[in-house]
């Protein structure tokens, strides 16, 4: 019999979709895929069963690891700067990832497929109206990604000087801390309710599934299946 297959997923990716959308996004995209790849008489009951534990877990109320042993598959979410550090070392073999994340962080694994969902992008930010390039004086920048902003920066030819913020970058600017922000933006609400304007769109981002090396040579076969369904299903 075949070992489990390991997939991990980011939380904050689940948990920004509606209920509704658990069913059919995440758990579409996984467990649907997954188990009936693996299981392919796995009934509506077990899958919905699947989705209701899934969503438990989202909402911090059930077990870290949801089991479908008929299918040989176990889900495990972990916070999303250790989805990576989970599939690089081999603790999974599948992981449901930002490419935020894969950006900061780096590491060692492929990244196979663009899932389509969770889309936003990087931006730099300033208070409206800043003339934020019309300056020799170096540049204070504020990021929960000081590696993004350096990267960014550097590709310029720029020099400036990075503060790592863990909480609401937006402050940044507002209290005179940074000239600029380089954060996450989907609407761009956020921004305008605090005096802010996307100054420079920095790249697109989205969930991204990622694979373990070691496990796709050593379950080759599986995982290109569960590639190929997936690809099909959100081509």
């Amino acid at each position: 019999m075949n070992r489990p297959v390991f997939a991990v997923l980011d939380p904050v990716l689940a948990a920004t979709l509606p209920r509704y959308q658990v069913a059919c996004g995440v758990t579409d995209i996984l467990m649907h895929t997954l188990d009936r790849y693996f299981n392919p008489v796995t009934d509506n009951e077990t899958t919905d069963a699947l989705a209701e534990a899934l969503l438990r877990v989202v909402l911090r109320n059930g077990p870290l690891v949801v089991e479908n042993p008929a299918a040989g598959i176990r889900y495990f979410l972990v916070k999303p700067s250790d989805v990576a550090i989970y599939v690089e070392h081999g603790a999974a073999d599948v992981g449901i990832v930002g490419k935020d994340t894969i950006l900061e962080k780096g590491g060692a694994f492929y990244e196979v497929l663009d899932l389509g969902f969770g889309r936003c992008r990087f931006a730099l930010a300033v208070k409206e109206g800043s003339d934020f390039y019309g300056t020799s004086q170096t540049r204070c920048i504020a990021s929960k990604y000081p590696n993004v902003a350096r990267a960014f920066f550097e590709k310029k030819g720029m020099d400036v000087d990075i503060i790592k913020i863990e909480g609401s970058v937006e402050l940044a600017p507002i209290l005179g801390l940074a000239d600029a922000i380089v954060d996450i933006v989907e609407t761009g609400s956020t921004l305008r309710e605090n005096g802010l304007e996307v100054l420079e769109e920095i790249c697109p981002l989205s969930a991204r599934m990622v694979i373990n090396q070691v496990s796709m040579k050593r379950e080759q076969e599986r995982i290109a299946g569960i590639i190929r369904q997936l690809r099909s299903r959100i081509s």
